[in-house]
């Protein structure tokens, strides 16, 4: 597997080895000895998917509190997203800068989200499926998230009308938000 490094800091966009023939494909979507070798030793003890029937509908900005924290590993199994990850340590020299990739089922490529980070997507395609491993629990009381369309981030999504939940139409903006994530040099 490739391991490149995002521009923020712990970043990661993971690049499978992909082997393919005539019957189709095979590829090793987690590799915890692999990902080790790469610096990335986290245990993940939850898998969730999601389905997207359309496209545009936008899900996020997420994240949870610590110590709730979550690290995400997101890929998508069919369709296509723009993915966007956003530094929300306080603190941090990147704090409200984002960047965003495309996933897709025909790119393979899977987004490491790092503790510290808002997360969200945008279904480019439609019936797109994403799945994600976090590291932690998912805690109702520790749920938090971000406006989409925060102007203090400034995201460039690939869409004007978002589909969006009841939910997510009504995070706060960044500076607005409930956020316990303060930069340290040796980690979060």
């Amino acid at each position: 597997m490739k391991v490149i490094e995002g521009r923020l800091p712990g970043v990661r966009l993971i690049e499978p080895v992909v082997h393919g023939d005539h019957r189709g494909f095979f590829l090793e979507s987690y590799n915890r000895e692999r990902m080790v070798q790469h610096g990335l030793a986290m245990e993940f003890v939850q898998d969730n998917h999601s389905l997207s029937v359309e496209p545009g509908v936008l899900r996020g900005l997420h994240y949870q509190l610590t110590p709730k924290a979550q690290t995400k590993l997101v890929r998508v199994v069919a369709g296509a997203i723009f993915d966007v990850v956003v530094d929300i340590r306080k603190g941090s020299s990147t704090f409200g800068q984002w960047e965003g990739y495309e996933l897709s089922a025909e790119n393979k490529r899977q987004l490491l989200v790092p503790q510290g980070f808002a997360h969200g997507f945008c279904t480019l395609v439609p019936n797109t499926e994403v799945l994600y491993k976090v590291d932690e629990l998912y805690s109702s009381q520790h749920d938090r998230g971000i406006r989409w369309d925060d102007p203090e981030i400034g995201i460039q999504w690939p869409i004007q009308t978002p589909i969006l939940s009841d939910k997510d139409k009504n995070h706060p903006g960044l500076l607005e938000a409930d956020n316990n994530f303060v930069f340290a040099k040796d980690g979060i």
